[in-house]
């Protein structure tokens, strides 16, 4: 008895353990064929390369943009006369309609004596002019440059009035530029708490935009962290909305849709405007790479307008870039943001 305890159980659980271990190399690195396809798992050890099949899709190309709503910039009244500054109507702060007189100036001008023949000089009064500065719309007086007696030269600013009209401005990221090259009118503009969505109408892009200079994640879909281009998306909010000047706002801008075509991750392209380039796998497991014509993206997947036929297969990723992290895929979008 003392024997199969000392030596006899011991070498038992040795077995066992040494068994089991077997086993489980076994299973992870020479799994059997599947019985019913006849086909060999690969072996967990090696990396494979996933690959999507080419698919046929709709792509709504909305892009988001994380906006601002400013008040309309005040309108500077000019001087329409050099002279001086007779008499000022409004005050700081005071409503005025278009057309309201803001003030008015006069100038005069002085005439050469008329000497007559027979040496007689006679003095004639200056040509004397008025005019009335009016305000060139409606809204309210925020700046008076000018006092009573003050004078002034043609264009000097005399005042200035701010309307009652606002709108949204959003800087834009450079791959959300590329996906506005159709340059819709309007756009939709959301406030949270605030009122319903409203269209926003006469919709621009150009010039430096609300955050521009710095990175932002100007899309809800397109928070890849690429930064601004520099330019921004401006457009008009309806007078008939109640908004507030620096409220943050949602900017959806709807730039196209394409029904039953040809698509593919765009984590699977090098590059996302006008061409691209894919990663084909042959049936035998060849790879190629192979340039192919783009259509419009949502910031997810992009459309195919040529090089590849429905059921290609490619590679879901560029190969060398970095796959996303668990937990950096918006669920509801499918979009990388980190």
């Amino acid at each position: 008895m003392r024997v199969a305890k000392t030596w006899i159980f011991p070498i038992l659980r040795i077995l066992i353990f040494v068994a089991i271990a077997v086993a489980l190399v076994k299973l992870a690195f020479f799994a059997a064929p599947d019985a019913a396809t006849g086909s060999v798992a690969v072996p967990a050890g090696e990396a494979v390369e996933p690959q999507i099949a080419v698919a046929v899709g709709t792509v709504t190309n909305d892009v988001t943009v994380d906006a601002t709503v400013e008040a309309d910039v005040a309108s500077t009244v000019p001087a329409t006369l050099a002279g001086t500054v007779v008499t000022v109507v409004v005050e700081k702060g005071q409503a005025v309609a278009a057309g309201d007189k803001i003030a008015t100036l006069r100038s005069e001008t002085p005439q050469e004596a008329l000497v007559s023949a027979d040496g007689t000089v006679t003095e004639r009064a200056p040509i004397v002019k008025t005019a009335v500065v009016t305000s060139p719309v409606a809204g309210t007086v925020t700046e008076l440059s000018v006092i009573k007696d003050q004078e002034v030269a043609v264009g000097d600013a005399v005042a200035k009035v701010a309307p009652p009209t606002f709108h949204v401005t959003g800087a834009l990221a450079a791959d959300q530029l590329y996906r506005l090259v159709s340059r819709p009118a309007e756009g939709t503009a959301s406030i949270q708490g605030g009122p319903a969505p409203f269209a926003c109408t006469g919709l621009s892009v150009g010039g430096a935009g609300a955050g521009a200079g710095t990175t932002t994640a100007g899309d809800t879909g397109d928070s890849s962290g690429t930064g601004v281009s520099g330019q921004s998306v401006t457009c008009a909010v309806p007078g008939d909305v109640t908004v507030f000047a620096g409220l943050a706002t949602k900017l959806t801008i709807p730039a196209g849709v394409a029904t039953d075509v040809l698509t593919v991750p765009l984590t699977a392209v090098e590059g996302a405007a006008g061409k691209g380039v894919v990663t084909v796998v042959g049936a035998d497991g060849t790879e190629e790479e192979r340039e192919i014509t783009l259509g419009i993206n949502d910031g997810t997947t992009v459309e195919v307008t040529g090089g590849l036929v429905e059921g290609d297969m490619v590679l879901e990723f560029v190969p060398g870039a970095v796959a996303p992290q668990e937990g950096c895929v918006d669920p509801m979008t499918g979009e990388v943001y980190c």
